[in-house]
């Protein structure tokens, strides 16, 4: 058996699935990669030309890294194609978003409108196949999906045969990733946080042997600070901090060889304005503010994925900022991915929660359009 043969072996191994079925999964693969015609190559070039420069010198984020989440147009995946003339179904929005320029997707969930083509849902080997023909036919790269990470610990046998099956569709759709959009877990307290990552220690482990990057998706409670000292509550449990954040004490006791994480950058910029000072064990209130780029510095190869998603400054609203498009805000994206470095490592996914429009049918792929010109015009100063 040679080294190509063995890898295939653990992949099939640990998806559960048997030799035959395994054999025909990745030879489709394989023939709709070789086969891929390259339509968004040049709605793709014609993108990058006119998207205006801001500064000079290298490009901050490379043209194959360029990125959407498709949760930012989600209205165009589920809306009706036998009722408008837009984009709609994933095959369609695949085709626009290359023609804007992006080069990567990142699924949230495999769903689409009824009447798009291969139906409601996709989330099956024979769904990733089609999703796999149409990515290839546009150029597309998919990079990531929040998806299913079972609920279950210690994981029940339904849960443990979804999560194979879903890192079995990954595997079709060429991703390098698979994710969730949540938190390994929403407690502040550190015994949850020490069960959680030995939970996601034995999901990393699986992913791992089928060739997948199991990663953790942050919003800002989770750079909220960890509670693990002082006096204990009438449950027994601590109720000041030493001052570690939440997911950096997840960082510290997880093999990064099993678990990634994914940055929400605009949750990352919530967090440092909401949770700036704790109570320390000895009673005393300390200021810590937290610096996200630093954090991803000190951690850079364990955060191959971002979430590219800007905001406007709301002192009001309990989170310091508003989501606007893409570039339109004032979170200092140039000074970001300058300090975080390693340009052809990091998947920047451009992000808008609240794109779609309820008067405004075309709003989410026109912010999606804005958000891609201003990510590939971001320069190094």
């Amino acid at each position: 058996m040679n080294d190509n043969q063995r890898t295939d072996e653990l992949l099939r191994r640990s998806l559960g699935i048997g030799r035959r079925r395994f054999l025909s999964t990745c030879t489709a693969v394989a023939a709709g990669a070789v086969a891929a015609p390259v339509l968004g190559a040049s709605p793709v070039h014609a993108a990058e030309q006119a998207a205006p420069s801001k500064g000079r010198g290298q490009s901050l984020v490379p043209a194959d890294k360029r990125g959407i989440i498709l949760y930012t147009v989600r209205d165009a995946t589920g809306r009706d194609p036998l009722s408008t003339t837009l984009p709609s179904g994933f095959r369609e929005v695949f085709g626009q978003l290359a023609r804007f320029g992006y080069r990567q997707v990142e699924f949230a969930g495999y769903g689409q409108h009824a009447n798009a083509p291969g139906g409601a849902s996709l989330e099956s080997v024979e769904g990733a196949r089609l999703l796999r023909r149409w990515l290839d036919e546009y150029g597309l790269r998919a990079q990531g999906n929040h998806g299913f990470i079972p609920g279950s610990w210690p994981l029940t046998s339904a849960d443990l045969d979804t999560f194979k099956k879903h890192l079995e569709i990954a595997c079709i759709l060429g991703m390098d990733h698979m994710g969730t959009g949540g938190d390994p877990t929403g407690s502040s307290y550190k015994a949850d946080w020490d069960v959680a990552a030995d939970k996601w220690h034995a999901l990393g482990e699986i992913a791992r042997r089928a060739g997948i990057k199991l990663y953790t998706h942050n919003h800002d409670a989770a750079y909220d600070f960890l509670l693990d000292g002082g006096p204990l509550d009438a449950q027994g449990r601590p109720t000041r901090s030493s001052g570690i954040r939440k997911l950096e004490y997840f960082l510290s006791i997880t093999d990064p060889r099993l678990i990634w994480l994914e940055m929400d950058i605009f949750w990352a910029h919530v967090a440092q304005y909401k949770f700036r000072t704790y109570t320390a064990h000895d009673g005393s209130t300390q200021e810590k503010v937290f610096d996200p780029a630093g954090l991803v510095t000190r951690h850079d190869k364990r955060y191959p994925l971002f979430h590219a998603k800007d905001g406007v400054v709301n002192t009001t609203n309990g989170q310091g900022y508003d989501m606007v498009p893409f570039g339109t805000g004032v979170i200092d994206y140039t000074t970001f991915f300058s300090r975080v470095g390693h340009r052809n490592y990091h998947n920047p996914m451009v992000e808008q929660d609240n794109a779609p429009s309820a008067t405004d049918p075309a709003q989410s792929l026109e912010h999606a359009h804005i958000g891609y010109r201003n990510l590939a015009a971001l320069r190094r100063r």
